[in-house]
């Protein structure tokens, strides 16, 4: 049993030939193509919206615990970063638009 061969040329010649087709055809095409996006999209809004909707949560037994060694170490990271961010306050900036001053 030999696989059918596949005629190349044949391919070529039906692909030269389609962009003439569909054009010669718009209203058609234009309905094939609105078809196809909206079962495109039904299938997208079916799969994230109404199955999700479906599958109901897992219930966590372990109760969630807060880690105050954790919240001290980024509290200590704020405080840090707020008192860097006042240091700027003080600190003069020459103006970059400015000139450098000529003294006489």
């Amino acid at each position: 049993m030999n696989p059918p061969k596949v005629k190349i040329k044949k391919i070529k010649e039906f692909l030269k030939r389609l962009p003439r087709t569909l054009g010669d055809k718009a209203f058609l095409t234009f309905l094939v193509f609105l078809l196809m996006a909206l079962i495109f999209g039904g299938i997208i809004f079916y799969k994230y919206n109404i199955l999700v909707k479906k599958v109901q949560p897992e219930i966590v037994e372990k109760p969630i615990q807060f880690k105050e060694k954790t919240y001290q170490d980024v509290l200590k990271i704020w405080q840090d970063k707020e008192e860097r961010f006042k240091e700027t306050d003080l600190k003069q900036y020459p103006d970059p638009f400015k000139g450098p001053a000529i003294t006489e």
